[in-house]
């Protein structure tokens, strides 16, 4: 069966998603760092293919430079933004970014005025076509980073690779149309569905709920529960013996407290520390442990959330939004 032009371009989005998205969670999770190179080397292909869309769809100029306007938005995260200081001073990258800013700001506004006449709320209804609904829908991938930056800047999205991952989304994944959602037809037949890089964040997030029972049962089949107080650790870390905590991405919940008759005894807390240890301070926290005679601790796994944003790329192409699947089940349509 021949695949139509719109079914080899989302296809083709799934494959770059799951590369790029691959990679990154893999990188994040060996080293707790993506370096930017990895994001201008794979926006590369998403910019590609979303202008091969606008280009089947017919876009004109305003709303390819409103597509502009959103990576120009979005490169600040991996770039930086230039300054008056910097481009008074002639540096000539700074100069052409501001250059790139200014006339994508212009084709915003001139496409904002070209399509006033058109009702954002009759391009999300499905009551509006042509060009005029494909401006507001480019342009809805804007705030899309915008929120995505902001919720970063103000540590709810905690780790610069998880911002910049979601804004790469939002720029491959503009919308669902090209989408092969293969399983459900809830999000095409949705009043309102969440933008495909919220989605994929909500996918991802529902993920985090299998992890206590997950640890649950590793540490209640490796033996680790061994009296009622290991059931209070086991759905959220585990045990390693103490040499290896270096060498893994942990937080340590193992320490050593004193008692009023001068004793030592072990202390297991309950969550991990609101403040990352310096490596001095795990080694010397450590070398306590070890002078008591310690070799098994608990700790608390450093889970980046592009290890679990990986893996929900599989349901959300398979179901499509989260929300659209729920929302009919509370009896809210």
């Amino acid at each position: 069966m021949s695949l139509t032009e719109i079914e080899i371009l989302g296809w083709s989005r799934i494959a770059t998603l799951l590369l790029g998205m691959g990679w990154a969670a893999w990188m994040d999770h060996k080293e707790r760092r993506v370096k930017n190179e990895h994001w201008l080397v794979w926006v590369k292909p998403a910019l590609f293919l979303w202008t091969l869309e606008l280009m089947y769809l017919g876009a004109d100029w305003t709303i390819y430079l409103t597509a502009s306007a959103a990576v120009a938005y979005a490169s600040g995260a991996v770039l930086g933004r230039p300054t008056l200081s910097d481009i008074k001073a002639g540096s000539r990258m700074d100069q052409t970014v501001a250059v790139w800013y200014f006339v994508s700001l212009c084709g915003l506004i001139f496409g904002a005025v070209q399509y006033q006449s058109v009702n954002p709320l009759d391009v999300v209804l499905g009551n509006e076509a042509g060009l005029g609904a494909l401006w507001w829908s480019t342009f809805a991938v804007l705030p899309i980073i915008i929120l995505i930056d902001v919720a970063w800047r103000l540590r709810m999205l905690h780790g610069g690779a998880d911002a910049k991952a979601l804004m790469w989304v939002a720029m491959l994944l503009p919308n669902w149309s090209t989408v092969p959602l293969t399983l459900s037809s809830a999000t095409s037949d949705a009043l309102f569905a969440l933008p495909p890089a919220f989605a994929l964040l909500m996918w991802g997030g529902l993920s985090f709920l299998l992890i206590p029972f997950i640890l649950l049962l590793l540490n209640v089949s490796r033996g680790h529960v061994g009296k009622v107080s290991d059931l209070l650790l086991a759905w959220h870390a585990s045990q390693l013996p103490r040499s290896e905590v270096m060498n893994r991405h942990v937080w340590l919940l193992t320490t050593l407290v004193e008692k009023p008759d001068g004793s030592v005894e072990v202390y297991q807390r309950k969550r991990a520390p609101r403040k990352t240890p310096t490596d001095e301070q795990l080694r010397a926290a450590l070398m306590e442990l070890e002078e008591a005679g310690v070799e098994q601790v608990w700790v608390s796994q450093k889970l980046p959330l592009l290890v679990f944003l990986f893996p929900a790329i599989i349901p959300m192409i398979l179901l499509g939004d989260p929300m659209a699947i729920i929302m009919p089940m509370l009896g809210l349509e």
